[in-house]
C-alpha cells in the first residue's frame, strides 16, 4: 500500500464530474486565484488515476469543498469517490459542511473515512487528524478570539495522538494550518507532535508563496505542505508499505 497526500482541494461541483469536459461547472472557480488553477480538477483526476491504486490511500487534509452543507457538496464527494484508493479527510477553515463526524460517517460515499479525535490503522501507520489553528506568532492571531480555538485544538490533537500511540505504529499527523512558520519557530502543536512517534505531519492552508511555511525535518518530524497547487495537482506519496 502507498500513501499519498493532496489538500485543499477546494472544489464547489454544481454537476455530476464528466471528464470528458475540459472545465466543469462549479460554483466557486478556482482560476480567479491564478491561471495555474485552470482545469484543475481534470489534472487532479488525471494525475491522481495515474499515481494511486485502488488498494492505496490518499491523506486530504482540509478545505475540501467550498460548500456550505454536506448536501451542496454531493457532486465533490461524488468526483472525490469515483477516483482510485481510500480517501482520508479531516477538516479545514473552509470546510463549513463538516457539522457532525458521525453523520459524516453515515453519509458521505464508500471509501471516504473522516477523522476527528480518533486515528485509523493504514499501510503500516497509525493516520490521526485535528484542523490545527493560527499560531500566536501569526501577525492575524487575536488573543480574544484565537486563543481559546488555538488551546482547543490542541487537546484535539493530543487526543488524536493518544488514539494513534495505541495503535504501535509510526504516526502520520494531518493537520490543515501549518503547525509551524517558515522560520521553523515550534508552536503547541510541535511540542505536543514530538512528544509521541510521528514520522510525517502534512499541512495545507498556505497557497502559492513556498516562503510562508516550513517544510522539511523538525525535531525529528518531516513536515509536508501537500496542498495542490504546492504539489503540480497532483498527489504526493508520502509513504509505502513495506
Amino acid at each position: 500500500m502507498k500513501i499519498f497526500a493532496a489538500s485543499d482541494l477546494h472544489l464547489s461541483l454544481n454537476a455530476p464530474y464528466d471528464a470528458s469536459v475540459s472545465a466543469p461547472s462549479s460554483q466557486k472557480p478556482m482560476n480567479i486565484f491564478g491561471e495555474q488553477w485552470d482545469d484543475y480538477i481534470g489534472r487532479l483526476a488525471a494525475a491522481w488515476r495515474a499515481l494511486v491504486g485502488a488498494e492505496d490511500a490518499v491523506l486530504i487534509a482540509g478545505d475540501i469543498s467550498w460548500a456550505m452543507t454536506l448536501e451542496e457538496a454531493r457532486h465533490d464527494f461524488n468526483y472525490l469517490a469515483s477516483l482510485p484508493g481510500k480517501k482520508i479527510i479531516s477538516r479545514g477553515n473552509h470546510d463549513y459542511w463538516w457539522k457532525s463526524v458521525s453523520r459524516l460517517r453515515e453519509e458521505l460515499p464508500p471509501g471516504i473515512y473522516p477523522l476527528q479525535n480518533n486515528a485509523i490503522s493504514l499501510g503500516g501507520h497509525s493516520i490521526c487528524a485535528t484542523r490545527g489553528w493560527l499560531l500566536p506568532e501569526n501577525g492575524d492571531f487575536r488573543e480574544s478570539v484565537d486563543r481559546k480555538i488555538y488551546d482547543r485544538e490542541l487537546i484535539r490533537l493530543q487526543l488524536s495522538l493518544e488514539a494513534a500511540a495505541k495503535l504501535d505504529q509510526p504516526i502520520i499527523a494531518m493537520l490543515h494550518f501549518p503547525p509551524l512558520d517558515d522560520t521553523a519557530h515550534g508552536s503547541g502543536f510541535t511540542e505536543l507532535l514530538g512528544r509521541y512517534p510521528v514520522r510525517y505531519c502534512v499541512y495545507g492552508h498556505i497557497h502559492g508563496n513556498k516562503a510562508a511555511a516550513f517544510e522539511g525535518e523538525y525535531q525529528g518530524t518531516v513536515y509536508l505542505n501537500t496542498s495542490v497547487d504546492r504539489i503540480g495537482f497532483s498527489p504526493v506519496l508520502i509513504a509505502e508499505e513495506a
